[in-house]
C-alpha cells in the first residue's frame, strides 16, 4: 500500500496506483471498494483497490490499475468526480503499491504490517480481477417506484440489451440496460446525482441488469442520458433510453 500521507506541492512521477482522499467517510468499507471499482474500470484493468476501517485511514483509498497509463487517464478524468457528495482528490501513489512491487520483484515486507497483510490479505485477493467482483454479491433492491414496467419492456436475461423498435418518446424517466449484475441502487445514485433533477432511482430485483432512473423533468433526464450514454461499469457499456410510460 502507499504512505498515507501526501505532501503539499511534492513532485511525484506517475505510476500505476492512485491516492484517493476526501472521500465519504459514511460509506461502508465493502460499498465504497466495489463503488470504486465501479467508476475506475472503465479507464483499465485495475489490479486491487485498498480501503481500511482504521482512524488512520479513513475518507482514503487505493486504487491499483495494471499499467501507469490507464491510472492517469483515470487521474486526470475522475479528479474533482462528485463521489457520494464529495469531490475526490486524486494523485499519484507516493511509494509503489506493494502488489506491484511483488510483480516486478522490489518488494521488501514490513514487519509491523505483517499480521495486517496476514488478516487482510484473503479480502484483497478476492478483489484481485474485477471480472470476479460480481460473483456472490447481494442483489441489488427495487426501491419504491410504481408498478413493475410491463414485461415486454424488459431484456430476456442473459441476451443481449434490447433497443426498443419504437423507441419511447423524451421523457423524465430513463430506461438503463446492461449493468453489472452486482450494481447497487447506491452506485447508480452516485452517477447519476451529478446531474441535477434526481428524483429516484429502482432497480428491479427479479431482472438484474436494468435500472429506471427518474428526474424532475425531460431536460435534466436528457442531459444525464447525454452524458453518461455508454459509461462503463466494470466493463459494462450502460445502455441509456427513455422508459415507457
Amino acid at each position: 500500500m502507499a504512505d498515507v500521507s501526501q505532501a503539499q506541492g511534492e513532485e511525484i512521477p506517475p505510476n500505476m496506483t492512485l491516492y484517493i482522499n476526501n472521500l465519504n467517510e459514511k460509506i461502508k468499507i465493502d460499498q465504497l471498494k466495489k463503488s470504486l471499482l465501479a467508476v475506475f474500470s472503465q479507464f483499465g484493468k485495475i489490479l486491487d483497490v485498498l480501503a481500511f476501517k482504521t482512524l488512520k485511514h479513513k475518507g482514503q483509498a487505493w486504487v491499483i490499475f495494471e499499467d501507469a497509463s490507464s491510472a492517469t487517464n483515470a487521474l486526470r478524468r475522475m479528479q474533482g468526480f462528485p463521489f457520494y457528495d464529495k469531490e475526490m482528490r486524486i494523485h499519484y501513489a507516493k511509494t509503489k503499491s506493494d502488489i506491484i512491487a511483488k510483480a516486478d520483484g522490489t518488494f521488501v515486507p514490513r514487519e509491523k504490517r505483517k499480521r495486517h497483510e496476514e488478516k487482510g490479505g484473503k479480502k484483497r485477493k478476492e478483489q484481485l480481477d474485477p471480472n470476479q467482483a460480481a460473483a456472490g454479491l447481494n442483489p441489488a433492491y427495487a426501491g419504491a417506484y410504481g408498478a413493475t414496467p410491463p414485461l415486454s419492456q424488459l431484456p430476456y436475461l442473459g441476451a443481449r440489451p434490447i433497443v426498443p423498435e419504437a423507441p419511447a418518446p423524451p421523457n423524465n424517466i430513463l430506461f438503463i440496460q446492461n449493468l453489472p449484475h452486482d450494481a447497487t441502487t447506491m452506485m447508480l445514485q452516485m452517477l447519476f446525482n451529478q446531474y441535477p433533477g434526481l428524483k429516484d432511482v429502482r432497480m428491479v430485483e427479479t431482472k438484474p441488469g436494468i435500472a429506471f432512473v427518474e428526474y424532475e423533468n425531460e431536460m435534466q433526464s436528457t442531459v444525464a442520458m447525454q452524458a453518461l450514454q455508454g459509461f462503463k461499469i466494470q466493463q459494462n457499456q450502460m445502455l441509456i433510453t427513455y422508459a415507457k410510460k
